[in-house]
């Protein structure tokens, strides 16, 4: 029987490991207030419900602000299109996840969820900025705000986003990605119903200043949410390791497994916003390197929620890896 020196093992296991990490940040991602980044049950009628409604309203909200001459009004749909885009995004990636990879695009089509996170976040924080441009001329030169259809459409917003997120309250403990929607949409309900105090105040003070401010206030909240988004998205990009996994418990554990003496070529990077990918070099002094390839590729799936692993096993390092 050859050896493992002539023969490098390599293994792809498919399993798909979920290592589930959140982008911080509930949407993902605004980095989000902490949601998940699994893939979604494209037949939960709650998502396609939730998107389409939320969807809608932030169109009717954006224009609403413009006809009433409130930023915070805009500043508000921008908040609530944050979370509109983490939902359709979270969707977008089950429907991909689904596809077979192709003779070119052998990883199939995961890396697509990275770019729409990056995507999401750039839009945001143009957004943002445009509306905090505007919000600043506001705040040197107040216009009158009609207050009245402020506190009207910023009601209706409270009303969508509480009733959405009633739809995902029932499976929020038992579903991460459920738990992502309703902390999402109930954030949100809490910024409109500060919105709808603001338009209050506008129209019982005549503090039109008040317009302005509350929208920088929720532009700052929209942006320290994309950031975590837009940092893991980067490094998605760049095949960094995703956050969460650590490398170097990675390489501790290899090398703790019987009979291994090292490990180089260890790369660790995001297929997706949801998988993980794994090659390393194992040099051992093992007689049974099918059983250590078992023991390694088991280690990477359970305690590391790795489960696409290539693993070449040596019994010297290899010449042509001198000094990975």
């Amino acid at each position: 029987m050859a050896s493992p020196r002539d023969h490098a093992h390599h293994d792809h296991d498919h399993d798909h490991g979920h290592h589930g990490h959140d982008h911080g940040h509930s949407h993902g991602s605004h980095g989000h207030h902490g949601h998940a980044h699994g893939p979604v049950d494209t037949g939960d009628w709650r998502y396609a419900v939730g998107l389409i409604v939320n969807l809608a309203f932030v169109a009717c909200e954006f224009g609403a602000g413009i006809y009433s001459g409130s930023t915070a009004l805009m500043a508000d749909a921008g908040h609530n299109l944050s979370d509109v885009l983490g939902l359709a995004m979270a969707g977008g990636a089950a429907v991909l996840a689904r596809r077979a990879a192709g003779k070119q695009l052998t990883y199939g089509f995961g890396k697509a969820t990275v770019l729409a996170a990056l995507a999401n976040a750039l839009l945001l924080i143009f957004a943002c900025g445009a509306i905090a441009f505007e919000a600043v001329q506001r705040l040197a030169d107040p216009a009158p705000v009609q207050s009245g259809i402020v506190m009207i459409v910023a009601g209706i917003g409270f009303v969508i986003n509480l009733g959405t997120a009633l739809l995902f309250m029932r499976d929020q403990h038992s579903d991460l990605n459920a738990r992502g929607a309703y902390l999402h949409m109930m954030s949100d309900a809490a910024v409109s119903i500060g919105v709808v105090i603001s338009g209050a105040i506008i129209l019982f003070s005549g503090w039109s200043i008040l317009d302005p401010l509350v929208s920088i206030v929720i532009v700052i909240v929209i942006l320290m949410g994309t950031w975590g988004l837009l940092k893991d998205s980067v490094n998605l990009a760049l095949d960094a390791a995703p956050r969460g996994v650590d490398v170097a418990a990675i390489r501790a554990a290899f090398l703790a497994l019987p009979g291994v003496s090292a490990v180089h070529d260890l790369h660790v990077w995001g297929l997706s916003t949801t998988e993980t990918a794994l090659t390393a070099h194992l040099v051992h002094d093992r007689t049974d390197s099918l059983a250590l390839l078992a023991e390694a590729q088991a280690m990477a799936r359970t305690r590391f929620s790795i489960g696409h692993t290539t693993l070449q096993l040596e019994n010297e390092a290899m010449a042509d890896c001198p000094d990975c």
